[in-house]
Order: structure tokens, then C-alpha cells, then sequence
């Protein structure tokens, strides 16, 4: 009986397999030759099989090798008929990525590994160096330390060479060709043993540097409060919140660490590291979302002391004048039309007969808000290293007024410090100078779209400096190497080592600009009036 009288009748029909019916049209060219064609579902289906079938060895061509569409539809057919069926092979797991292997010869990366988010520093990180105090000053031994980052998109396809010489100018290359002797660059792992190496995207890079870290003062950190939610500090002068820059072991977070066992903390805020004044650190996740709602939300009040020089008004004075930042690698900002909103209350405080004391409440939090307005307003505060220099013209850039370029503001502010040694005053270092300091000018009218140092509290950031990045400006750092030269306070290619610096005096560390009160919806934490802001002071 035949199969279609069988299923008419409804009796069960074998199942057999029947090729799919292949449709296929093209057009001509004028030399007669076929051109691209349209393949029906059901020759989408015996391609699929073909493929299939070439993977399995049957086919004698990849997919490079293939003849025009048309040509190849019957035989196409053929194999199709004549192929077995595929075994069932399991469902790919979107999650894993299928592993890249190089060709004969090819450099092969393997993939990234998983960090761990948010600033955590533990026991090995702390143990990597000592603090030793000499001279009202804290002091940081040299030490031993790997930088590592991973390959930046603007990288790839870029020899080492090229990336050191463009990128990390703070060492010649003579430096990183001496490292690769020594052993301390490693790509991936294994020792680089030639610059012209070209990067690939995911490349892990690891330097082993000599560090030494500028002087702070020796006044101790003190705790103002501490609970199950919050530790709250009166930050001293010249210490900065974080690892930045220069800075590791002489900051806020790894004196907590080391010397109060106070860690995995999170700022809720930061202030610039010639600030002192009340800094509060949130203990877990839950408590840090909670205050930055209350930042968004425009909750929480501050309140600033500063002397400035000269008689300031006895009204209180309202300073809404926009701040544009000049530069992000010497953190330099000024009052501009294209800057950003700023609103700053000041009231005078007390007058000595050559400087006031005045309260500040910035209403924004626009970096050094509170010290370009007292710039603007023809008050600097009296010891700024920044906005009280000559090298902003006559005027000192009251009313805005600045006789320069950025480019030569930026020369001449850099000039000075070098002039006085105290160019990590600046965030720089020598090597940072290279390329002159125009190179440091941001765009004046978009902000920086690639800043490692923006903290994600950036929005609660109070008169923060904007840190320069350290000399080979690379992601998170890892624990100190692991060579036979650890924990030596000298190093053959260490320049830092071959040079003789002058310590700064303790009062040279110290701006008179103080975090005084910090208050939200259900919280209130006041440090004590520094020395420099009392009625009585007279060390003008």
C-alpha cells in the first residue's frame, strides 16, 4: 500500500528521512558570471549540515575555499543525503567563553582573572614596609613593591617599546631595559626578555619598582568616634585619605590599618590631603550606600575653618562663581565661565589685625571649591602652596583676573616648586616632567574621561586634590615581590635612591584649611579648633 493511502486511511507511516527541498536563485553579472544568491530555510538547513560534515573531515574545503553559492547547491544535497545524522552534542554554556588558541608560532594570552571589587588591604599589604619618625616627620622605608594593570585598549597592537616611551616617561628606557636584565618586568608571568614584545588585548603586565614615599607629619591620627556603623578620625595635615600618587603606607587608610587594626573601610567623603579636619569611613556596604543617598539628596551639611590673609568682610559673603580644573595631572583649577556651578557661604570668624579666621560652607563639592572662591574673593588662605603663589600674576588671581596662559600658569606654578624641591606639593615627581607641563592641560570644556584616581565617592569629595597617577599609572596593585632584593632600603637602579632630598619642616606640611563639622540627618561629628584658627594665634 502506498504510504499516502496508508496515512489517508490512518495507519501509522515508518517515519524515513527526506532531504529538504532546495530552492536557490541568482542573477548574472554582465560576464555571465553568477552573483549573490538567496538560500530558502531549507538550504539554510543543508548548509548547516554541510558544515557539520566539513568539521567531521568529509569535506575537502573550509569555508574560505568555498565555490559560489549555485555551483555548490547540488552537491551540497548530495552529502546531505549521504551524511549520517549528527550525534546531539549539550548546549553551549553562555557563560564560558571559548578558549582563543594562537596559530604555530602565536603568542596566546589567557584570560583574565577575577578581582575582587571595592579597596581592601590586608595584613601582607601592611607588612610590605615600616614607618620610622625622625624630625616631627613620618617616615616610610623603601621598599619593594610590583605595580600590575592590565593592557588598556590604546595598547593593543604596541610594542612595551612604545608604551614606556609614550606612556611612563618617568624612567628613560635605559631604566626598562636594565629591569628586563634584572628580571623585574613580567608579561603574563614570564620575564619579558625584549621591549619590541607587541601587546594583545588582556596582557597582564607586572613591574617591580624601588619605592620611596614622600614625608608627612608625625601628628598621630586621632579617632573622634567609632560604632558598629562608622569610624570617624581628625585627619592631620599632609596625609592622604588613600594610595595615590607617591603615596601607599603614608596615608589615612594603611595608618588605620597598621596601627588602630581599623580595616576594610570604606571613606565616605575625602578631603585634599594639605586639608585636615574630621573624615569619616563607613564599616560595611549597606552603611556607605546609605550616607551617599543622603549626599545625593543633599542632607548633610559641612562646615570648614580657614585663615586667610587680610581683613575679610564682617557680612557674610556668598561666592557662586563657576570652577573649571586647568589641569588633572597638577590639579590646578580656576575660576572660569565654562566652569562648573559652585556656591560658597563664608563668614568672618575673628581678625588678628593681618589675617581672619573664616567659616566656610561650600554647597557644592567642586574640587578646591572653597580655595579658588577665597582665590577669586582676593583672600587665599594664608599658607596655600597653590593659590596663594606669584606665579598666578600681581593680583594672585583675585576677580579672576590672570595675566597667563594655562600653559604658562602651569609652567611657572611647576617652576616654583621645583625651585623649592616640594614638587609632590603638586603630586609630581621629576620623570613627571618630561614632556613639559602643557602636556597636563585638560580639555576646558569636558571633563577627563579616563581618571584612574576617581574614588566612586567622587561626588562627596570635599576641596579634594585630584591625585596624580603613580609613575606607571596602573590598576590596583598586588602584594610586594617576591625577589631576593625585598624589604632593602637601597637599589642599583632606584634613581630615588641616588638622590639627596631635603626634609620639608613639619609647619611646611601643615594649610591652614580644617574640616570642622560634618552633619547628616542623624549624625553630628565635630573636631577640635586647630591652633592656627585661635582668637590669640599670631604666627602671620
Amino acid at each position: 500500500m502506498r504510504p499516502g493511502l496508508r496515512s489517508w486511511l490512518g495507519i501509522p507511516v515508518p517515519w524515513r528521512w527526506r532531504p529538504p527541498i532546495l530552492s536557490f536563485s541568482w542573477t548574472r553579472s554582465a560576464g555571465g558570471k553568477p552573483m549573490a544568491g538567496t538560500l530558502s530555510p531549507g538550504a539554510e538547513a543543508v548548509d548547516g549540515l554541510r558544515t557539520v560534515a566539513q568539521h567531521n573531515g568529509v569535506a575537502g574545503c573550509d569555508a574560505g575555499d568555498r565555490e559560489p553559492a549555485g555551483e555548490v547547491a547540488q552537491p551540497a544535497r548530495d552529502l546531505a543525503e549521504r551524511a549520517p545524522a549528527p550525534a546531539p552534542t549539550p548546549a553551549a554554556d553562555p557563560g564560558k567563553r571559548k578558549k582563543r588558541r594562537g596559530g604555530a608560532g602565536e603568542r596566546v594570552v589567557p584570560p583574565p582573572k577575577k578581582r575582587r571589587t571595592g579597596v581592601s588591604f590586608g595584613d601582607e599589604h601592611f607588612a610590605e614596609t615600616s614607618y620610622y619618625f625622625e624630625g616631627g616627620l613620618r617616615k616610610v622605608r623603601p621598599y619593594y613593591f610590583d605595580f600590575r594593570t592590565y593592557c588598556k585598549g590604546r595598547w593593543v597592537g604596541r610594542s612595551l617599546q612604545h608604551v614606556f616611551s609614550t606612556e611612563f616617561r618617568a624612567q628613560p628606557l635605559a631604566y626598562y631595559e636594565a629591569a628586563i636584565r634584572a628580571g623585574r618586568l613580567h608579561l603574563n608571568e614570564e620575564p619579558v626578555r625584549d621591549l619590541d614584545i607587541v601587546l594583545k588585548d588582556n596582557d597582564f603586565l607586572r613591574n617591580t619598582v624601588h619605592r620611596h614615599e614622600p614625608p608627612v607629619t608625625a601628628e598621630p591620627i586621632r579617632l573622634l568616634a567609632e560604632n558598629e556603623d562608622v569610624v570617624v578620625v581628625d585627619k592631620p595635615s599632609s596625609i592622604p585619605v588613600h594610595p595615590c600618587g607617591r603615596f601607599r603606607h603614608n596615608t589615612v587608610i594603611f595608618i588605620l590599618g597598621k596601627e588602630h587594626q581599623l580595616k576594610e573601610l570604606r571613606p565616605l567623603h575625602r578631603l585634599d590631603r594639605l586639608t585636615s579636619g574630621v573624615l569619616m569611613f563607613a564599616k560595611t556596604a549597606v552603611v556607605s550606600e546609605r550616607i551617599h543617598e543622603q549626599v545625593r539628596d543633599r542632607q548633610l551639611e559641612k562646615e570648614y575653618v580657614c585663615r586667610v590673609e587680610g581683613e575679610f568682610a564682617a557680612e557674610e559673603v556668598t561666592c557662586r562663581e563657576p570652577i573649571l580644573v586647568v589641569s588633572y595631572k597638577v590639579g590646578v583649577c580656576r575660576v572660569d565661565p565654562q566652569g562648573k556651578p559652585c556656591e560658597t557661604v563664608f563668614q568672618r570668624l575673628s581678625y588678628n589685625g593681618h589675617s581672619s579666621v573664616v567659616r566656610c560652607r561650600p554647597l557644592t563639592g567642586r574640587t578646591h571649591q572653597i580655595r579658588v572662591h577665597l582665590q577669586f574673593l582676593g583672600h587665599p588662605i594664608l599658607n596655600d602652596p597653590i593659590y596663594n603663589s606669584s606665579a598666578w600674576g600681581p593680583s594672585r588671581g583675585r576677580g579672576g583676573h590672570i595675566p597667563k596662559t594655562d600653559e604658562e600658569l602651569l609652567r611657572d606654578l611647576v617652576a616654583e616648586h621645583q625651585a623649592k624641591q616640594s614638587l609632590e606639593v603638586l603630586d609630581l615627581c621629576e620623570g613627571d616632567l618630561s614632556a613639559g607641563p602643557s602636556d597636563s592641560i585638560a580639555p576646558t570644556s569636558v571633563l577627563a574621561q579616563d581618571h584612574p584616581e576617581e574614588m566612586a565617592t567622587a561626588a562627596q569629595k570635599v576641596d579634594g586634590v585630584v591625585e596624580a597617577a603613580p609613575a606607571l599609572d596602573l590598576d590596583p596593585p598586588g602584594k610586594a615581590s617576591e625577589t631576593g632584593d625585598l624589604n632593602k632600603e637601597t637599589d642599583s637602579l632606584c634613581a630615588e635612591c641616588r638622590m639627596v632630598r631635603q626634609d620639608p619642616l613639619p609647619q611646611d606640611l601643615v594649610m591652614f584649611l580644617h574640616a570642622l563639622r560634618y552633619k547628616g540627618p542623624d549624625f553630628e561629628y565635630v573636631s577640635p579648633m586647630p591652633p592656627w584658627a585661635q582668637d590669640d594665634w599670631r604666627g602671620d
